[in-house]
């Protein structure tokens, strides 16, 4: 069979990712916080990017507005002569001594003579204005056209390193000794717990194993209470040695810290050698001590979060549903940059292609509000008895129910309800929060939601008395007495996720606490 060459016509369809749309679809699943960072780098790359100034207007529009402010002023205000001259005419009547008639005559008005405020220092001294203009200039940062920063006056936080460090010198006087305790700082964790193994760090130091227990033993008696310990029991055992309450039955108590996470209160008496009497008075001491004594010392900043929607009830009943102005990003395309240049020919495809991606950022970000707005409101339309009655009303919702509404896809419903929180009535909700798993009713009503159902679970176990501990199989009756059909497997799947313990553990603390209380 011979070899030829051949043309052919063939038609095919494919989807092809372009890189627009692929931005489009990051836009959607971005945050607050990661849309600023990306605007801000677009801005940053394409000239024709900029953000709007506080009256609404473009940095570039704005500051043609400013030259041209600047240039209908009087013809003295356009050399540095003239503003001189009115410096040293403004001088002369504020500040020189011949001008002493005009200001008397305006602290009359203004009830500002400050001539004899301190009687008692003698014949008052006067202190004019230029010396108080040299003196406020001399400061630092307080230059020609420099502003004054509030954020230089803000007191800092104080680390954990730094308020040990401020300590160290008074009770470790030798320098080797300060440089195995600098050592042993550096490697506390954030708990204020020494992750170190003190025989590895005394060959590394050069130094004996005694020393550097001498070392470790003087750092524990610093504040806070428990830091440079090793583990929870000896973080204990430091606080409560400081309350010269670490006796005997103490020591006992916190050696076996393993049994009193199980609440086995019977062996924990045995062990110490006390009555029950003297067991809930050490628990009651426990309780107040400090498990992470580093924890105050945190360097981390809560960060507040930002709704993207904020829900509002409407004047006939319903509900208004908007965007958060605060979240909404603001770019504009400098339209008339972009005349201007490309009028000499100068750059011209560059420009286009700027002009082109900042016209397509811009229809993306539209894009994205609208579609942001179109999810929320049909979460709010299926969840409207939620937000009139609590979270017992939640309805199971999944994506396929909103997108169908909407006319989208899947996906693109989750990709907007990612990191999107919603301000409503009720309390700051991840929009995800909304979308439960259906539970089935008994015989054949509506279904629940599960967080309706875990919410109504941990309602019953707050409800229940010591007398009268709820097991999860009477759990799973009075579920079904409500119109729920649960199995038993699945109260205790969600009482474990909700971190309640077995009703076993339960009776025994709930009596340990009442037994607390009577005394």
């Amino acid at each position: 069979m011979a070899l030829s060459a051949n043309l052919f016509l063939r038609q095919t369809q494919s989807l092809v990712m372009t890189p627009q749309l692929m931005q489009s679809i990051q836009l959607l699943q971005m945050t607050h916080f990661e849309l600023n960072q990306f605007i801000a780098l677009e801005v940053e790359k394409n000239p024709l990017l900029e953000f709007p100034s506080n009256d609404g207007e473009a940095g570039g529009e704005r500051g043609d507005a400013e030259d041209g402010e600047y240039a209908h002023q009087p013809e003295d205000a356009g050399s540095d002569d003239g503003y001189d001259n009115r410096a040293e005419a403004l001088s002369s009547d504020w500040y020189d001594n011949g001008g002493s008639a005009s200001t008397s005559r305006l602290n009359d008005e203004l009830d500002a003579n400050y001539t004899n405020v301190f009687p008692d220092d003698g014949a008052p001294q006067r202190l004019d204005a230029p010396e108080l203009v040299s003196q406020w200039k001399s400061m630092p940062g307080s230059g020609e056209g420099a502003d004054y920063d509030l954020d230089d006056f803000v007191a800092g936080q104080v680390s954990l390193r730094d308020h040990l460090a401020q300590q160290i010198p008074f009770v470790l006087p030798d320098m080797a000794d300060r440089l195995i305790a600098q050592n042993f700082v550096d490697q506390l964790d954030d708990c204020g717990y020494l992750q170190a193994d003190i025989v590895e760090a005394g060959e590394r130091l050069g130094t004996s194993l005694a020393q550097a227990e001498r070392v470790l033993a003087t750092l524990q008696s610093l504040d806070p209470p428990g830091v440079f310990a090793r583990s929870l029991a000896e973080c204990l055992a430091i606080q409560l040695r400081q309350k010269d309450r670490y006796d005997p039955a103490m020591q006992a108590l916190v050696e076996n810290l393993e049994l009193l996470a199980r609440r086995d209160f019977a062996t924990l008496k045995r062990l110490c050698g006390v009555d029950e009497e003297d067991l809930l008075d050490m628990l009651g001491e426990i309780r107040q001590l400090n498990p992470k004594p580093g924890s105050g010392f945190e360097a981390g900043v809560s960060e507040a979060i930002t709704p993207d929607v904020v829900v509002r009830p409407a004047s006939d009943g319903g509900w208004l549903v908007e965007l958060n102005p605060d979240t909404l990003p603001r770019v504009l395309v400098n339209q008339s940059y972009f005349s201007r240049v490309t009028k000499n020919g100068e750059d011209h495809a560059f420009l286009s292609d700027c002009l082109q991606s900042a016209n397509w950022l811009t229809r993306s970000l539209d894009q994205r509000a609208k579609t942001i707005m179109k999810v929320a409101s049909e979460i709010v339309r299926q969840q409207d008895a939620f937000l009139l009655h609590g979270v017992d009303y939640l309805r199971p919702l999944n994506l396929k129910t909103v997108a169908e509404a909407i006319k989208m896809h899947e996906s693109t419903v989750s990709r907007v309800t990612s990191n999107k929180y919603m301000l409503t009535p009720r309390g700051l909700f991840e929009l995800k929060y909304f979308f439960t798993v259906s539970i089935s009713a008994v015989a054949g009503g509506d279904s629940h939601s599960a967080e309706a159902v875990r919410h109504k679970i941990r309602a019953l176990i707050l409800q229940e008395s010591p007398e009268a501990v709820l097991s999860d199989d009477d759990i799973v009756d009075m579920l079904k007495k409500g119109g729920v059909d649960l199995a038993r497997r699945t109260v205790a799947k969600y009482r474990e996720a909700m971190n309640i313990a077995s009703s076993v553990q339960r009776r025994r603390e709930k009596r340990a606490l009442a037994k607390v209380a009577g005394f």
